[in-house]
């Protein structure tokens, strides 16, 4: 009886110094006033229907931006709703408008078959386009490791996935819920070599 009495002294003097000690130190529950919460999270919608042949392309390189931001995430457009993200087919080079958009607005991605028959892969150039959606210009010349390198990388780079510095751009666009990029500011960019 004795060892448990002790036992609970010392868990209320535990208890005591740790409510007495400076923030810094403290082990505590996360703060809920601090800490991000879902409403903060940009969903945009995209359209696929008109990139027949793309989709797998498509899946992997939505999801190659899910996993790498918190702050925007992409979701399929049911059909007959409206998608902030048109994504096409085409025959010509790939090319995408600038963002970042915003929820309501409007960006295009046009997959262009042309990049494919030169030997580019499809998945880094639906992530290279999704992109440009999302507010990041071409880095070229550069190397596999960015994202945004486009076709400057070769034709052997497989990579789809944003490096740090690119997810780090995407995740200040969106920090405050949406982004800040005016419908004015997007201008297209073409990525042929």
């Amino acid at each position: 009886m004795l060892h448990l009495r002790r036992l609970t002294i010392a868990l209320t003097a535990a208890a005591a110094a740790l409510t007495m000690a400076p923030a810094a130190n403290a082990v505590s529950a996360p703060d809920t006033a601090t800490a991000p919460s879902t409403s903060a999270v940009v969903t945009l919608r995209y359209d696929d229907s008109q990139a027949r042949g793309w989709e797998t392309a498509i899946a992997a390189g939505v999801a190659s931006w899910n996993t790498n931001v918190d702050n925007v995430k992409l979701a399929k457009a049911q059909p007959g709703t409206r998608a902030e993200i048109q994504i096409v087919a085409t025959s010509g080079w790939p090319q995408a408008t600038i963002g970042p958009v915003r929820p309501g607005g409007r960006g295009r991605v046009e997959l262009g078959s042309q990049a494919v028959t030169q030997g580019y892969d499809k998945t880094r150039i639906a992530a290279h386009e999704i992109g440009h959606n999302l507010g990041l210009p071409d880095t070229k010349p550069g190397p596999c490791s960015q994202l945004m390198s486009g076709s400057t990388a070769g034709t052997s780079c497989r990579n789809a996935v944003p490096n740090s510095a690119e997810q780090a751009r995407v995740e200040a666009y969106y920090a405050s819920g949406a982004a800040v990029r005016t419908p004015a500011d997007r201008r297209l960019a073409v990525d042929a070599p």
